[in-house]
Protein backbone atom coordinates (compact mmCIF):
# COMPACT_ATOMS: atom_id res chain seq x y z
CA UNK A 1 0.00 0.00 0.00
CA UNK A 2 2.76 2.55 1.42
CA UNK A 3 5.08 1.53 -2.11
CA UNK A 4 1.48 2.36 -4.29
CA UNK A 5 1.09 5.67 -3.15
CA UNK A 6 4.47 6.64 -3.15
CA UNK A 7 4.55 5.84 -6.94
CA UNK A 8 1.09 7.85 -7.04
CA UNK A 9 2.98 11.19 -6.33
CA UNK A 10 6.42 9.96 -7.97
CA UNK A 11 5.52 8.44 -11.16
CA UNK A 12 2.55 10.22 -13.83
CA UNK A 13 -0.32 8.71 -15.05
CA UNK A 14 -0.52 6.10 -17.55
CA UNK A 15 2.91 5.95 -18.17
CA UNK A 16 3.99 2.67 -19.56
CA UNK A 17 7.52 2.50 -18.50
CA UNK A 18 6.65 2.72 -15.14
CA UNK A 19 3.78 0.77 -15.66
CA UNK A 20 6.40 -2.06 -17.07
CA UNK A 21 8.72 -2.24 -13.80
CA UNK A 22 5.87 -2.78 -12.06
CA UNK A 23 4.99 -5.53 -13.57
CA UNK A 24 8.49 -6.80 -13.56
CA UNK A 25 9.62 -5.49 -9.77
CA UNK A 26 6.62 -4.75 -8.16
CA UNK A 27 5.41 -1.76 -5.98
CA UNK A 28 8.15 -2.46 -3.40
CA UNK A 29 11.00 -2.54 -5.27
CA UNK A 30 10.51 0.05 -7.70
CA UNK A 31 9.77 2.11 -4.62
CA UNK A 32 12.70 1.35 -2.94
CA UNK A 33 15.14 1.81 -6.24
CA UNK A 34 13.56 5.45 -6.26
CA UNK A 35 14.36 6.22 -2.59
CA UNK A 36 17.38 4.84 -2.77
CA UNK A 37 18.19 7.10 -6.29
CA UNK A 38 19.70 3.95 -8.15
CA UNK A 39 21.05 1.78 -10.03
CA UNK A 40 18.78 2.97 -12.90
CA UNK A 41 15.64 1.17 -14.26
CA UNK A 42 15.84 0.65 -17.90
CA UNK A 43 13.56 2.66 -20.25
CA UNK A 44 14.49 6.44 -18.94
CA UNK A 45 17.49 8.38 -19.53
CA UNK A 46 20.00 9.45 -16.77
CA UNK A 47 18.27 12.76 -16.84
CA UNK A 48 14.28 11.68 -16.38
CA UNK A 49 15.76 8.98 -13.94
CA UNK A 50 17.52 12.37 -12.05
CA UNK A 51 14.09 13.81 -12.17
CA UNK A 52 11.85 10.95 -10.82
CA UNK A 53 14.55 10.73 -8.23
CA UNK A 54 14.19 14.23 -7.16
CA UNK A 55 10.39 13.65 -6.94
CA UNK A 56 11.00 10.51 -4.68
CA UNK A 57 13.15 12.47 -2.17
CA UNK A 58 10.19 14.92 -1.80
CA UNK A 59 7.23 12.21 -1.73
CA UNK A 60 5.33 11.12 1.96
CA UNK A 61 3.06 8.09 1.20
CA UNK A 62 2.35 8.49 4.79
CA UNK A 63 1.38 12.35 4.72
CA UNK A 64 -0.61 11.36 1.42
CA UNK A 65 -2.88 8.88 3.45
CA UNK A 66 -3.16 11.33 6.31
CA UNK A 67 -4.42 14.33 4.13
CA UNK A 68 -6.90 11.54 2.65
CA UNK A 69 -8.09 10.66 5.63
CA UNK A 70 -9.23 14.02 6.30
CA UNK A 71 -10.88 14.51 2.94
CA UNK A 72 -12.76 11.40 3.46
CA UNK A 73 -10.40 9.91 0.68
CA UNK A 74 -9.32 6.34 0.70
CA UNK A 75 -6.76 4.61 -1.57
CA UNK A 76 -7.76 1.37 -3.88
CA UNK A 77 -4.92 -0.76 -5.22
CA UNK A 78 -5.11 -3.66 -7.99
CA UNK A 79 -5.39 -6.68 -6.48
CA UNK A 80 -8.08 -5.64 -3.23
CA UNK A 81 -12.12 -6.06 -3.05
CA UNK A 82 -12.58 -3.06 -4.82
CA UNK A 83 -10.05 -2.58 -7.53
CA UNK A 84 -12.37 -2.78 -10.89
CA UNK A 85 -10.75 -5.36 -12.56
CA UNK A 86 -11.43 -4.33 -16.05
CA UNK A 87 -8.85 -1.77 -15.55
CA UNK A 88 -6.34 -4.24 -16.00
CA UNK A 89 -6.94 -4.45 -19.73
CA UNK A 90 -4.67 -0.96 -20.04
CA UNK A 91 -1.82 -3.24 -19.65
CA UNK A 92 1.05 -1.39 -18.27
CA UNK A 93 -0.70 1.84 -18.50
CA UNK A 94 -2.57 0.56 -15.67
CA UNK A 95 -3.35 3.34 -13.01
CA UNK A 96 -0.89 2.71 -9.78
CA UNK A 97 -3.89 2.90 -8.18
CA UNK A 98 -6.98 5.36 -7.47
CA UNK A 99 -7.89 7.65 -4.88
CA UNK A 100 -10.96 7.34 -4.12
CA UNK A 101 -14.08 10.02 -3.07
CA UNK A 102 -17.70 8.97 -1.69
CA UNK A 103 -19.01 5.94 -0.14
CA UNK A 104 -20.18 3.36 -2.81
CA UNK A 105 -17.69 0.64 -3.72
CA UNK A 106 -16.12 1.43 -6.84
CA UNK A 107 -15.44 -2.18 -8.41
CA UNK A 108 -19.34 -2.78 -8.09
CA UNK A 109 -20.31 0.51 -9.73
CA UNK A 110 -18.04 0.29 -12.56
CA UNK A 111 -19.74 -3.37 -13.45
CA UNK A 112 -23.32 -1.57 -14.81
CA UNK A 113 -21.11 2.04 -16.33
CA UNK A 114 -21.59 3.74 -19.64
CA UNK A 115 -18.95 7.07 -19.66
CA UNK A 116 -20.61 9.94 -21.26
CA UNK A 117 -18.46 12.45 -22.55
CA UNK A 118 -18.33 15.54 -25.20
CA UNK A 119 -17.58 19.11 -25.49
CA UNK A 120 -16.57 21.75 -22.66
CA UNK A 121 -18.30 24.47 -25.36
CA UNK A 122 -21.18 22.76 -26.27
CA UNK A 123 -24.47 23.77 -27.74
CA UNK A 124 -27.92 23.65 -25.77
CA UNK A 125 -28.75 20.68 -27.81
CA UNK A 126 -25.92 18.84 -26.49
CA UNK A 127 -26.36 19.82 -23.21
CA UNK A 128 -29.95 18.80 -23.54
CA UNK A 129 -29.15 15.34 -24.91
CA UNK A 130 -26.61 14.92 -22.57
CA UNK A 131 -28.63 15.45 -19.89
CA UNK A 132 -32.00 12.93 -21.29
CA UNK A 133 -29.46 10.51 -21.64
CA UNK A 134 -27.45 10.46 -18.49
CA UNK A 135 -31.28 10.52 -16.72
CA UNK A 136 -32.58 7.47 -19.13
CA UNK A 137 -29.75 5.52 -17.91
CA UNK A 138 -29.64 6.58 -14.77
CA UNK A 139 -34.01 5.02 -14.77
CA UNK A 140 -32.44 2.12 -16.51
CA UNK A 141 -30.32 1.18 -13.40
CA UNK A 142 -26.61 2.30 -15.14
CA UNK A 143 -24.59 4.23 -13.73
CA UNK A 144 -22.85 7.26 -15.52
CA UNK A 145 -19.57 7.85 -15.91
CA UNK A 146 -18.32 11.22 -17.04
CA UNK A 147 -14.70 13.57 -16.10
CA UNK A 148 -16.60 16.19 -14.11
CA UNK A 149 -15.80 19.21 -16.41
CA UNK A 150 -18.19 22.08 -18.27
CA UNK A 151 -20.17 21.30 -20.65
CA UNK A 152 -21.41 17.71 -21.55
CA UNK A 153 -19.30 16.18 -19.06
CA UNK A 154 -21.32 18.87 -16.18
CA UNK A 155 -24.75 18.37 -18.00
CA UNK A 156 -24.65 14.32 -17.78
CA UNK A 157 -23.73 14.50 -13.98
CA UNK A 158 -26.85 16.87 -13.28
CA UNK A 159 -28.89 14.57 -15.43
CA UNK A 160 -27.90 12.29 -13.43
CA UNK A 161 -28.11 13.30 -9.94
CA UNK A 162 -31.81 14.98 -10.76
CA UNK A 163 -32.87 11.46 -11.41
CA UNK A 164 -31.94 10.41 -8.13
CA UNK A 165 -29.26 7.98 -10.25
CA UNK A 166 -25.48 6.97 -9.83
CA UNK A 167 -22.83 8.77 -11.06
CA UNK A 168 -19.06 9.25 -11.36
CA UNK A 169 -16.99 11.73 -11.79
CA UNK A 170 -13.06 11.05 -12.79
CA UNK A 171 -10.74 13.63 -12.02
CA UNK A 172 -6.77 14.36 -13.50
CA UNK A 173 -5.84 16.04 -10.21
CA UNK A 174 -6.28 15.32 -6.72
CA UNK A 175 -10.05 14.13 -5.51
CA UNK A 176 -9.61 16.77 -2.69
CA UNK A 177 -9.36 19.51 -5.24
CA UNK A 178 -12.19 20.16 -7.10
CA UNK A 179 -11.62 21.28 -10.96
CA UNK A 180 -12.44 23.11 -12.54
CA UNK A 181 -13.11 25.39 -9.67
CA UNK A 182 -16.86 26.41 -11.60
CA UNK A 183 -17.94 22.90 -10.54
CA UNK A 184 -16.84 22.46 -6.85
CA UNK A 185 -20.22 22.54 -5.68
CA UNK A 186 -21.72 19.61 -8.24
CA UNK A 187 -18.27 17.92 -7.91
CA UNK A 188 -19.16 18.07 -4.03
CA UNK A 189 -22.34 16.79 -4.50
CA UNK A 190 -21.37 13.75 -6.67
CA UNK A 191 -18.62 12.93 -3.83
CA UNK A 192 -21.76 13.04 -1.21
CA UNK A 193 -24.37 10.89 -3.75
CA UNK A 194 -21.93 8.93 -6.00
CA UNK A 195 -17.98 8.38 -6.30
CA UNK A 196 -15.01 11.07 -7.26
CA UNK A 197 -11.90 9.11 -8.42
CA UNK A 198 -8.75 9.88 -9.90
CA UNK A 199 -4.87 8.89 -10.17
CA UNK A 200 -3.61 11.50 -8.50
CA UNK A 201 -2.28 12.12 -5.06
CA UNK A 202 -4.15 14.65 -2.45
CA UNK A 203 -3.46 18.02 -3.32
CA UNK A 204 -2.31 17.45 -6.90
CA UNK A 205 -2.81 19.80 -9.56
CA UNK A 206 -4.37 19.31 -13.32
CA UNK A 207 -2.39 19.50 -16.10
CA UNK A 208 -3.37 19.33 -20.25
CA UNK A 209 -1.36 15.96 -20.77
CA UNK A 210 -3.22 14.77 -17.20
CA UNK A 211 -6.69 15.20 -18.66
CA UNK A 212 -5.87 13.20 -21.95
CA UNK A 213 -4.29 10.30 -19.70
CA UNK A 214 -7.48 10.49 -17.64
CA UNK A 215 -9.52 9.60 -20.45
CA UNK A 216 -8.01 6.14 -20.39
CA UNK A 217 -9.41 5.36 -16.86
CA UNK A 218 -12.64 5.87 -18.39
CA UNK A 219 -12.77 4.08 -21.36
CA UNK A 220 -11.51 1.33 -19.56
CA UNK A 221 -13.69 1.29 -16.86
CA UNK A 222 -17.09 2.06 -18.28
CA UNK A 223 -18.80 -0.85 -20.72
CA UNK A 224 -19.23 1.43 -23.18
CA UNK A 225 -18.16 5.50 -24.32
CA UNK A 226 -20.69 7.59 -25.68
CA UNK A 227 -19.72 10.68 -27.18
CA UNK A 228 -22.66 13.49 -27.33
CA UNK A 229 -20.38 16.17 -29.02
CA UNK A 230 -17.03 16.74 -30.14
CA UNK A 231 -15.20 18.47 -32.64
CA UNK A 232 -12.20 17.08 -34.68
CA UNK A 233 -9.59 18.20 -31.78
CA UNK A 234 -11.71 16.91 -28.93
CA UNK A 235 -10.54 15.35 -25.90
CA UNK A 236 -13.64 13.14 -25.58
CA UNK A 237 -12.77 12.21 -28.97
CA UNK A 238 -9.26 10.42 -27.09
CA UNK A 239 -11.99 8.91 -24.46
CA UNK A 240 -13.64 6.97 -27.60
CA UNK A 241 -10.55 6.02 -29.55
CA UNK A 242 -9.39 4.61 -26.02
CA UNK A 243 -12.93 3.04 -25.90
CA UNK A 244 -12.13 1.25 -29.37
CA UNK A 245 -8.96 -0.29 -29.02
CA UNK A 246 -9.92 -1.49 -25.68
CA UNK A 247 -13.19 -3.25 -27.32
CA UNK A 248 -15.33 -1.32 -25.67
CA UNK A 249 -18.69 -0.27 -27.25
CA UNK A 250 -17.89 3.36 -28.73
CA UNK A 251 -21.22 5.16 -29.64
CA UNK A 252 -21.68 8.90 -31.30
CA UNK A 253 -25.13 11.38 -30.43
CA UNK A 254 -25.37 12.56 -34.30
CA UNK A 255 -25.42 16.58 -34.75
CA UNK A 256 -26.03 18.72 -37.43
CA UNK A 257 -23.84 18.30 -40.39
CA UNK A 258 -23.28 22.27 -40.34
CA UNK A 259 -22.38 22.38 -36.78
CA UNK A 260 -18.00 21.85 -36.33
CA UNK A 261 -19.03 20.62 -32.55
CA UNK A 262 -20.75 17.56 -33.83
CA UNK A 263 -18.04 17.07 -36.95
CA UNK A 264 -15.56 14.94 -34.34
CA UNK A 265 -18.91 12.73 -33.92
CA UNK A 266 -19.39 12.60 -37.38
CA UNK A 267 -16.26 11.46 -38.02
CA UNK A 268 -16.26 8.28 -35.08
CA UNK A 269 -19.52 7.15 -36.55
CA UNK A 270 -17.85 6.92 -40.04
CA UNK A 271 -14.97 5.40 -38.19
CA UNK A 272 -17.49 2.24 -37.15
CA UNK A 273 -19.00 3.86 -34.17
CA UNK A 274 -22.65 3.34 -33.64
CA UNK A 275 -25.22 5.77 -34.17
CA UNK A 276 -27.00 5.91 -30.89
CA UNK A 277 -30.16 8.89 -30.29
CA UNK A 278 -31.53 7.57 -26.47
CA UNK A 279 -30.59 5.79 -23.50
CA UNK A 280 -33.09 2.48 -24.42
CA UNK A 281 -30.68 2.10 -27.96
CA UNK A 282 -27.43 2.80 -25.67
CA UNK A 283 -28.26 0.00 -23.34
CA UNK A 284 -29.20 -2.59 -26.16
CA UNK A 285 -25.78 -2.06 -26.72
CA UNK A 286 -24.08 -2.34 -23.63
CA UNK A 287 -26.40 -3.56 -21.86
CA UNK A 288 -27.21 -8.11 -20.99
CA UNK A 289 -29.10 -10.05 -23.54
CA UNK A 290 -32.77 -8.84 -23.97
CA UNK A 291 -32.41 -5.51 -23.10
CA UNK A 292 -33.87 -4.01 -26.38
CA UNK A 293 -34.42 -0.64 -27.43
CA UNK A 294 -38.42 -0.49 -28.90
CA UNK A 295 -38.99 -0.69 -32.62
CA UNK A 296 -39.20 3.02 -34.12
CA UNK A 297 -41.78 3.36 -36.65
CA UNK A 298 -43.59 6.41 -37.93
CA UNK A 299 -47.59 7.08 -36.56
CA UNK A 300 -50.21 4.81 -37.26
CA UNK A 301 -52.61 5.98 -39.64
CA UNK A 302 -56.48 5.18 -39.43
CA UNK A 303 -55.57 3.81 -43.31
CA UNK A 304 -53.16 1.32 -42.20
CA UNK A 305 -55.41 -0.29 -40.05
CA UNK A 306 -57.46 -1.21 -43.41
CA UNK A 307 -57.38 -4.48 -45.09
CA UNK A 308 -55.08 -4.79 -47.86
CA UNK A 309 -58.14 -5.33 -50.93
CA UNK A 310 -59.55 -2.09 -48.84
CA UNK A 311 -56.80 0.14 -49.29
CA UNK A 312 -56.13 -0.86 -53.25
CA UNK A 313 -59.75 0.10 -53.42
CA UNK A 314 -59.61 3.18 -51.82
CA UNK A 315 -55.76 4.28 -53.85
CA UNK A 316 -57.96 3.51 -56.50
CA UNK A 317 -60.27 6.66 -55.83
CA UNK A 318 -58.88 9.72 -57.33
CA UNK A 319 -58.19 13.03 -54.77
CA UNK A 320 -60.88 15.08 -56.57
CA UNK A 321 -63.97 14.22 -58.33
CA UNK A 322 -66.26 11.53 -58.53
CA UNK A 323 -65.93 7.71 -60.18
CA UNK A 324 -67.67 5.12 -61.01
CA UNK A 325 -67.68 1.45 -59.20
CA UNK A 326 -66.41 -0.22 -63.06
CA UNK A 327 -63.33 2.58 -63.07
CA UNK A 328 -62.37 1.86 -59.38
CA UNK A 329 -62.50 -2.37 -60.07
CA UNK A 330 -60.59 -1.34 -63.33
CA UNK A 331 -57.83 0.95 -61.25
CA UNK A 332 -58.00 -1.57 -58.48
CA UNK A 333 -57.60 -4.89 -60.71
CA UNK A 334 -60.32 -6.68 -59.18
CA UNK A 335 -64.12 -7.09 -60.23
CA UNK A 336 -66.80 -4.74 -60.04
CA UNK A 337 -68.82 -7.02 -57.07
CA UNK A 338 -65.80 -6.98 -55.20
CA UNK A 339 -65.18 -3.37 -56.37
CA UNK A 340 -68.51 -2.54 -54.78
CA UNK A 341 -68.23 -4.66 -51.77
CA UNK A 342 -65.37 -2.57 -50.53
CA UNK A 343 -66.70 0.84 -51.24
CA UNK A 344 -69.69 -0.18 -48.89
CA UNK A 345 -66.93 -0.67 -45.87
CA UNK A 346 -65.04 2.12 -46.99
CA UNK A 347 -68.31 4.44 -46.85
CA UNK A 348 -68.93 2.84 -43.45
CA UNK A 349 -65.79 3.72 -42.49
CA UNK A 350 -66.08 7.49 -43.17
CA UNK A 351 -63.40 6.84 -46.37
CA UNK A 352 -66.05 7.47 -49.28
CA UNK A 353 -69.24 8.85 -50.17
CA UNK A 354 -71.63 7.91 -53.06
CA UNK A 355 -72.95 10.47 -55.18
CA UNK A 356 -75.62 9.33 -57.94
CA UNK A 357 -73.69 6.33 -59.53
CA UNK A 358 -70.81 7.61 -58.63
CA UNK A 359 -68.14 7.47 -55.07
CA UNK A 360 -65.76 10.22 -54.43
CA UNK A 361 -63.18 10.26 -51.19
CA UNK A 362 -64.47 12.26 -48.16
CA UNK A 363 -62.40 14.72 -46.73
CA UNK A 364 -61.43 12.36 -43.67
CA UNK A 365 -59.60 10.30 -46.57
CA UNK A 366 -58.02 12.98 -48.12
CA UNK A 367 -56.50 14.51 -45.02
CA UNK A 368 -55.25 10.91 -43.83
CA UNK A 369 -53.45 10.69 -47.54
CA UNK A 370 -51.80 14.00 -47.30
CA UNK A 371 -50.78 12.48 -43.62
CA UNK A 372 -49.29 9.30 -45.09
CA UNK A 373 -47.42 11.25 -47.98
CA UNK A 374 -45.90 13.71 -45.26
CA UNK A 375 -45.01 10.60 -43.23
CA UNK A 376 -42.67 9.60 -46.04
Amino acid sequence: MLARVFLSRVVEPGDATGGRWLRLLGAVEVARRLRDGGPRLPGVSHERWAGLCARAARADPERDLAAARDAGVRFVRPGTAEWPAQLDDLGDARPTGLWVRGGPSLRMWALRSVALVGARACTEYGAHVAADLAAGLAERGWVVVSGGAYGVDGAAHRGTLHSGGATVAVLACGVDRPYPRGHTTLINRIAEQGLVIGELPPGDHPTPSRFIVRNRVIAALTRGTVVVEAAHRSGSLVTARAAQRLGRHTMGVPGPVTSALSAGVHELLRDGATLVTDAAEVVELVGDMGELAPDRHGPVLPRDLLEPDARQVLAALPAHGTVTAAAVAREARTTADDAIARLYELRALGYVERHGEGWKLTRQAVISARAGRHGC
